[in-house]
């Protein structure tokens, strides 16, 4: 999957700030942290359609399928919030504020699926249902890495989504978002089409979102974690960001959102709800990734790779030979650089799975076979 670095990317969820001075504060990061895992129950898999169920429009019945597709897909849309801490400042502590966003319900035993950044650091969750009924949640588990975070809620579900299969998305097909922009204005409708497929973007944070859903169907702050929608009412991805430009003096972009594709969304929250964590490869490094002006400064051999500052004793990277001060260029056939980081080329691999990290050490070039462990979160 080619990539290209996005310089200013934006969650969209909200955090309103009480504060008048300080207004409302927009965002929420991904960061480089272990999920906690946490033992849950067994759940029924979500109803899944692998192939797209087959609605015949005509260009005069277009409305009515989006209506009767927001009229089906709607009661299983809840709005998320939450407390957020306030920020210690100058003048003193602020007050703390509300964070919001989007979920939808993919279980009629009251499984949420929304972004892992929507309740980051968030307590007291609770959701808001379409008719206005509000119900506490708790965190089954969250997914840094993929944004992804798994609630819970009690009582009696309004509708359950049926996740389609984003494998079968094409550029150009009509999709529709729904969502709580701002936290306010609950179950918003747009509409647009599936601008590209396989898109991807840096979080700034070491590693790339990948296979993201490119949509110009308007995405606002607060829609994070709400379902994108094809016109045959199946979920083909959640609403994750949106980006606007590379800043003050830039070109600002519009109509640029993306989505994690429904195929992601299932895998991950079904392992979220079954171990209460997704299983990711472990190699036992602490590292720093090495760009061209880092290389030139200090008269390293290459340009791009991971500087090894640290190896854990008894890991699989201290098994395989690897060294405080060797630099990982290669991992199996990726190489390391701008487009292939060395998060997203460890996570091609699963725990168990063999491979050979080309390593640069003084001078020389070697060949470590590594057998990689299992780790739970990035």
């Amino acid at each position: 999957m080619n990539w290209k670095r996005i310089l200013y990317v934006l969650f969209v969820g909200v955090v309103a700030v009480t504060s008048a001075t300080a207004g409302a504060v927009v965002g929420g990061q991904v960061v480089l942290t272990v999920a906690k895992p946490s033992a849950v129950s067994s759940v029924a898999p979500t109803a899944y359609s692998d192939v797209p169920a087959q609605l015949k429009i005509s260009n005069t019945q277009i409305e009515t399928a989006i209506t009767q597709t927001v009229e089906k897909v709607g009661p299983a849309v809840v709005t998320v919030v939450g407390t957020v801490p306030g920020q210690m400042t100058f003048f003193g502590r602020t007050p703390d504020g509300q964070s919001s966003g989007s979920g939808l319900i993919i279980s009629s035993d009251g499984y949420i699926v929304t972004n892992n950044h929507v309740v980051e650091d968030a307590s007291d969750l609770s959701v808001i249902l379409s008719d206005g009924t509000q119900l506490p949640v708790q965190v089954i588990s969250t997914d840094i890495f993929a944004d992804l975070a798994v609630l819970k809620a009690d009582g009696q579900m309004p509708a359950v989504v049926t996740i389609g299969n984003s494998d079968n998305l094409k550029s150009g097909e009509t999709v529709i978002a729904i969502g709580s922009p701002l936290g306010e204005f609950r179950n918003t409708v747009t509409v647009g089409v599936i601008s590209a497929t396989g898109r991807m973007l840096d979080t700034g944070n070491g590693y790339f979102m990948e296979d993201l859903l490119q949509t110009d169907a308007a995405i606002n702050q607060g829609n994070s974690g709400g379902p994108l929608v094809n016109l045959a009412g199946e979920v083909v991805g959640i609403n994750a960001l949106i980006v606007r430009g590379a800043g003050y003096g830039s070109a600002v972009a519009e109509g640029l959102g993306f989505a994690i594709p429904a195929n992601t969304v299932q895998a991950i929250s079904q392992q979220l709800i079954e171990n209460g964590y997704v299983s990711y490869p472990y190699l036992g490094v602490s590292w720093q990734w090495i760009t061209p002006s880092i290389a030139a400064r200090y008269g390293l051999p290459v340009e791009s790779g991971a500087y090894i500052s640290g190896v854990e004793s008894g890991s699989p990277a201290d098994k395989a030979g690897l060294q405080q001060g060797d630099i990982v260029t290669q991992i199996g056939d990726t190489k390391l650089d701008a487009d292939h980081p060395f998060i997203n080329a460890l996570y091609l691999f699963s725990a168990g799975n063999s491979t050979t990290l080309e390593v640069v050490r003084g001078q020389d070039t070697l060949n470590l076979q590594v057998t990689f462990g299992e780790h739970t979160a990035p």
